[in-house]
């Protein structure tokens, strides 16, 4: 599951007039695992919201919600099916609205290929993380999904 190969890769963000990125380990993860998954945006089908999804694997799908929150996503199946994963911490940033506003992450993002060309990207640095590090939980916020708000596909690191 690319949602658990995630963790300890590292987030990296290139900010214009920095000639460092900042790259930090991804800490915490949700998987979100295509149309038969009722907490997917994906479940009823294709929307000008959430097309990213159905395009291919390694693109952003970033999405404005509550009014006032960017969630960042990386698509992570082929085209056509429609999985992604919420990207919901890294190491000194808890919580995926935190994430995004420490990072200046927004819609410039959505739909983009994760390349260092657009400033935003995932590097695998090997480390290799154990099985008994990974905490696997439910995920946050999906109560309305019925038996899917239950399964353990939240991942992070103990």
């Amino acid at each position: 599951m690319v949602a658990r190969e995630l963790l300890g890769k590292f987030l990296c963000r290139q900010q214009f007039g920095n000639r460092v990125p900042k790259c930090l380990m991804i800490t915490e993860v949700e998987a979100y695992v295509g149309p038969q998954d009722k907490a997917s945006h994906a479940h009823r089908g294709k929307t000008a919201r959430n097309f990213p999804m159905f395009g291919e694997a390694g693109r952003w799908y970033v999405y404005f919600t509550y009014g006032m929150h960017w969630m960042l996503n990386i698509v992570a199946e082929p085209k056509d099916y429609p999985a992604a994963v919420l990207i919901r911490a890294v190491e000194g940033i808890s919580g995926p609205a935190r994430l995004t506003k420490k990072l200046k992450i927004d819609e410039r993002f959505n739909n983009k290929k994760a390349l260092p060309k657009i400033g935003l990207w995932i590097e695998n640095r090997g480390f290799k993380i154990k099985k008994h590090k990974i905490k696997r939980l439910p995920r946050v916020g999906v109560d309305y999904a019925g038996k899917w708000a239950k399964k353990p596909l939240r991942f992070l690191l103990k």
